[in-house]
């Protein structure tokens, strides 16, 4: 019996001291795996904080993958142990496996992580963007108005419309003749309104007329003479128009040679909006939304000022191409040249300022009240008649009146005789029938006049 309990007692203690042994094993082997695990982590956090805008979520997960640092690893020790006893694979294999499918399920956590992230940040730039715009605009405070087709001149009293008018009406006839715009008297007290649908030659007649009323001596000499001299001081009102819009942007440097293209543009419109103010308007607008984004405000300002300067240049198809060209010659920066041609998309924009330009001229032209398309059709319909009356040898003008019912031609004497004057106006009523829309019918009046001057001593 002692020798039998003796052996027992070794074999107890033998059993402990290799429970010992195998719990020692087990202790590093599991301390190995964690450090292992614990590195794999760490690798991973260094990969998560390499994602773009991602460091404030992914700080947040830190926290969450450290706890469950634990349990992925009795889970780990699990699984290897369950795939050795099962599939008679070694530990190294099950520790591959297991890492491998923990590495998958981190990957596609991340993924998740990236797409919402994405989202949130499309989100957010939207909303920048539409706050960015709005702010520009309001910070504009631009006039929301139109220009018309008539011009009103106050009379000092009612004997004043039969002068206008003189005997047999040749006063009006000769304004008519000069300015190329209608004259309508009616039975409205004091006023008599200026009918035409170009702005420049409506304010040349305005302002001739009013002289002529100041000063009393009307008759067709006095109307040419007054004509010619107002014709003058309102191409220099239009350089100074021009002057002052470079002010207004702080535009400093601009070569001289463009200040009358600029000033013209003071009587041009589209869709209804003065075109000068229009480009003042782009102009400041591009450089608000040029300061939000940090870009380089002069340049913005410049090119969205110059983009229109192309529709002064007459004969043009292409105001975009005409307007680069124009600044090309006059020295201006190629990327403002570029932003001039490609903000309408005729050349596909590669620069920031040209994207900019188009965004600055589409809000100039919809916000509420710039434009009223009614008017530039019914203006441009006007240019072609004129064009069509004035393309043809021996005319010297052309003007579209009585809201283009009529056409009133001049030719000069000594090209067109009376027999070809008849022969003239059925071409140009044909080539009218040929190539315009419109509504009632279209009086074509061929004007030959012959005049003998002499200078007496």
């Amino acid at each position: 019996m002692t020798a039998e309990l003796v052996l027992l007692i070794a074999t107890i203690v033998l059993l402990l001291v290799v429970a010992a042994l195998l719990g020692v094993l087990l202790l590093r082997r599991n301390g190995a795996e964690a450090a292992a695990q614990r590195h794999h982590l760490e690798l991973l956090d260094e990969r998560e904080d390499r994602l773009n805008r991602a460091e404030t979520d992914l700080a947040r997960r830190t926290d969450e993958l450290a706890a469950r640092d634990a349990e992925l690893a009795r889970a780990e020790a699990k699984r290897a142990q369950a795939l050795a006893d099962v599939a008679g694979m070694s530990v190294e294999q099950a520790k591959a496996e297991v890492v491998a499918t923990a590495e998958a399920a981190v990957r596609l956590e991340v993924a998740q992580l990236s797409r919402e992230l994405e989202a949130t940040a499309r989100r957010d730039a939207d909303r920048v963007a539409r706050q960015l715009i709005v702010t520009s605009m309001q910070r504009l405070a631009a006039e929301q108005t139109s220009d018309g087709t008539v011009a009103v001149v106050p009379l000092p009293g009612e004997e004043m419309k039969g002068r206008i008018i003189g005997r047999e009406g040749r006063n009006i006839k000769a304004f008519e003749q000069v300015t190329g715009v209608n004259l309508l008297i009616d039975e409205t007290p004091g006023t008599v309104v200026l009918s035409s649908f170009d702005p420049h030659r409506r304010e040349v007649a305005r302002l001739t007329l009013t002289e002529l009323v100041e000063d009393g001596r009307i008759h067709p000499a006095r109307i040419e003479d007054v004509w010619e001299r107002v014709e003058g001081r309102v191409e220099q009102e239009s350089v100074r128009a021009a002057e002052d819009a470079l002010v207004e942007l702080g535009i400093t440097d601009l070569d001289a040679g463009l200040l009358p293209t600029i000033g013209a543009l003071r009587f041009r419109t589209s869709y209804g909006q003065n075109v000068l103010r229009h480009s003042v308007e782009a102009g400041r607008i591009a450089g608000l939304i040029a300061a939000e984004l940090g870009l380089d405000v002069a340049t913005c300002t410049r090119a969205a000022f110059l983009h229109d300067i192309g529709k002064a240049i007459p004969g043009e198809t292409s105001h975009a191409t005409a307007g680069a060209a124009l600044a090309r010659r006059y020295g201006e920066h190629p990327d403002i040249v570029h932003a001039i041609e490609a903000h309408h998309n005729e050349v596909e924009p590669h620069t920031v300022e040209a994207v900019l330009v188009q965004v600055a001229d589409a809000i100039s032209g919809s916000r509420p009240g710039a434009r009223a398309e009614s008017v530039e059709l019914y203006a441009k319909r006007l240019q072609r008649l004129e064009d069509i009356a004035a393309g043809h040898r021996g005319v010297e003008k052309a003007f579209a009146l009585q809201a283009g019912r009529e056409v009133r031609v001049m030719v000069a004497p000594e090209q067109v005789s009376d027999a070809e004057a008849t022969a003239l106006a059925r071409e140009i009523a044909s080539q009218v029938e040929a190539e315009l829309s419109y509504p009632g019918s279209i009086k074509v009046l061929v004007v030959r006049e012959s005049r003998a001057t002499a200078m007496a001593r």
